[in-house]
């Protein structure tokens, strides 16, 4: 609720600001959007050590656990950055950055994939 209240209070502050400097109504966004992503960190974090603890107690290899935490993190950055971009009037820079998140994903997803194949043709019969 706080965060919904912070959000509303600052784009109707933008919206009346706007029309005056618009430079300042962007500058306002963009803070209040970091302002409501650092008070997430605790959040963040409690949800991450949830999910390594939980990773831990069942037996799964933590590189995996962190490489799809990394995955997360990657697709939450790059869509806020690029939110950021589109608020400011930069579609095609939100594009790069769209773009730079999914090579980044797939980039790291390549290790995962490959031990999913490999264990896929390990459980195939032999002929």
């Amino acid at each position: 609720m706080q965060i919904a209240g912070i959000a509303l209070i600052a784009t109707f502050l933008a919206l009346i600001i706007k029309e005056q400097k618009p430079t300042f109504a962007f500058l306002l966004i963009l803070f209040t959007g970091c302002a409501i992503f650092l008070f997430l960190v605790d959040q963040i974090h409690g949800i991450i050590s949830t999910i390594e603890i939980l990773a831990a107690n069942a037996g799964i290899n933590t590189m995996y656990v962190k490489t799809i935490l990394k995955i997360i993190g990657i697709a939450y950055i790059a869509e806020f950055a690029s939110h950021i971009s589109k608020d400011a009037g930069m579609g095609a820079m939100a594009a790069k950055v769209e773009l730079a998140g999914k090579i980044l994903i797939l980039a790291l997803a390549v290790p995962i994939l490959t031990v999913l194949i490999d264990t896929i043709i390990n459980m195939m019969p032999v002929r």
